[in-house]
């Protein structure tokens, strides 16, 4: 018989790994999903639900509750409708935190009738770095445990999840008061540079995951436009080191 539960508190891969751990004496007779997060239970007989509960609970803040038949009829439109969302509507938060940050620093970058280029990539990168430090810091145990999926560093110790943030927040405000404005262009490119690495390995394997550029309050998928991020700060942070 198949029994199939949502999980409550799960946000990624990770998540799911923690849940099969704690599931390992029974984890041949179970399927686990993170769109949307279910766990199917392939048995000849039913598992008491709050014996699942118990175990999972060990992983961490997770919860079961059985699908019922209303649930399983809402699910496949809300899948269906999300697989039809268009590149635009998928990245709008991404590209309307982008606008503001463009307009603003360039705004604050005009000056006697012409536009400082080397104050806006500062301000720019100002910006950049503390607005998604502060996405990160909404949930930096959920960033911690998404960023894990494919930063190579994150892989092996969890700990520069709950780190990287604070990285950014440091390298926002050395960008925003000018200081060390030479080591600070140096330690974005290799920050950035070791950051896209785990980017083109998920890409490459064509892995279905989470960005966590954002935190996990916004969630939105790994594609070409992390890259592209991590990329465009190396650039800019070159051109700044050569004309300094």
């Amino acid at each position: 018989m198949d029994f199939t539960y949502k999980i409550k508190g799960v946000r990624c891969h990770a998540c799911l790994g923690k849940i099969k751990t704690a599931l390992q004496p029974i984890e041949s007779s179970i399927k686990l999903s993170l769109d949307p997060p279910t766990l199917k239970l392939i048995s000849i007989e039913k598992i008491m639900l709050d014996d699942l509960n118990i175990r999972i609970k060990k992983a961490g803040d997770y919860h079961l509750s059985p699908v019922i038949i209303e649930d399983t009829k809402i699910l496949a439109p809300a899948n269906q409708e999300k697989k039809n969302r268009s590149w635009f509507n998928v990245y709008y938060s991404l590209l309307l935190i982008l606008t503001y940050l463009f307009i603003v620093s360039l705004t604050t970058s005009f000056s006697s009738g012409r536009i400082n280029w080397h104050l806006w990539m500062g301000h720019f990168m100002a910006g950049f770095f503390i607005i998604f430090s502060f996405f990160k810091f909404l949930d930096l145990s959920g960033f911690a445990d998404t960023y894990a999926n494919y930063d190579l560093l994150a892989k092996r110790w969890i700990g520069y999840g709950y780190i990287y943030p604070f990285l950014e927040f440091g390298l926002g405000f050395a960008y925003l008061i000018q200081f060390a404005p030479t080591q600070t262009y140096i330690i974005t490119v290799v920050l950035m540079a070791f950051s896209s690495l785990g980017v083109i390995k998920a890409l490459l394997k064509k892995q279905k995951i989470q960005c966590a550029c954002l935190g996990t309050i916004l969630n939105l998928p790994m594609s070409n436009i992390t890259l592209i991020e991590d990329f465009s700060m190396i650039v800019m942070a070159i051109i700044m080191l050569m004309i300094e």
